[in-house]
């Protein structure tokens, strides 16, 4: 598997689509930083990037890598080698070199800026890891939906509509459901419909940390009394393994079952 994960890492690090990645990125960082003084701002708009963007990347870099390496994957299945570290291997290479892109372009012009030397460095760092987690996530789910779909148009229609749902339409059902339910006590709906979708609870971590929990409406303090804790961190990182987990355990169960 090392060395399918070794072959898919450098594969993709050598694509231009990776050093653009990089590079928008590392623009991205300098020009934050030009523009804005105070660190936590720059942070605060960095979220909003990464929060939409890293699993729209990570979607299609997952589905696009499945499909493109087709042949390929096909001559190796053909090799003494076990499924799963043909299908873990290329997966966790396209993630690595994906969330090895966001951490360079982004940690490169704060190291310049001196952000080591800050208190918001803390805050950066949670940034970081919940845009590498939601990397691993994105990238999983990815191939579990080029796995299930021989069709490409059929493979990236319902890789777009899962970012689609989990980015956005997620949101409106929830904010509906607050609506519809505001006679009734929402903490528990609240902490788990939150829990269930990987980008909400990265926001909600970030923005806690970021101490703008009035930014998340009249149930913030609900979300500050829970995820401001230190359990409550536990709990929420926990579910972003869990996240990462359980797409990759599918991956294993399809690779054997799947008749290539």
């Amino acid at each position: 598997m090392l060395k399918i994960l070794k072959y898919s890492f450098f594969d993709l690090i050598r694509s231009r689509w990776s050093y653009v990645y990089f590079a928008f990125y590392l623009l991205l960082g300098f020009v934050l930083l030009f523009l804005n003084n105070d660190l936590s701002k720059a942070i605060i708009t960095l979220m909003n990037v990464i929060i939409m963007l890293v699993p729209l990347i990570g979607t299609i870099f997952g589905v696009m890598y499945f499909y493109n390496s087709k042949e390929f994957t096909e001559l190796l299945l053909a090799q003494p080698l076990k499924r799963t570290s043909i299908f873990v291997g290329q997966y966790l290479g396209v993630a690595i070199s994906l969330a090895l892109s966001l951490a360079l372009g982004l940690g490169i012009p704060f190291a310049i800026y001196g952000l080591f030397a800050s208190t918001a460095i803390w805050n950066f760092t949670l940034l970081l890891v919940t845009g590498v987690f939601l990397t691993f996530i994105f990238t999983a789910l990815a191939f579990n939906i080029a796995l299930s779909n021989e069709n490409k148009i059929k493979g990236f229609g319902y890789a777009i509509l899962m970012w689609l749902f989990l980015a956005v339409i997620y949101d409106g059902i929830f904010l509906i459901s607050l609506i519809i339910f505001q006679d009734y006590p929402l903490d528990k709906l609240s902490l788990g419909m939150s829990m269930l979708n990987p980008i909400d609870l990265s926001r909600i971590l970030i923005l806690l940390k970021l101490d703008i929990s009035a930014l998340l409406g009249y149930t913030g303090a609900i979300f500050k009394k829970f995820f401001g804790s230190n359990f409550g961190v536990i709990i929420s990182f926990l579910m972003l393994f869990i996240w990462v987990a359980l797409p990759i355990l599918r991956i294993v169960f399809k690779a054997k079952k799947k008749d290539f």
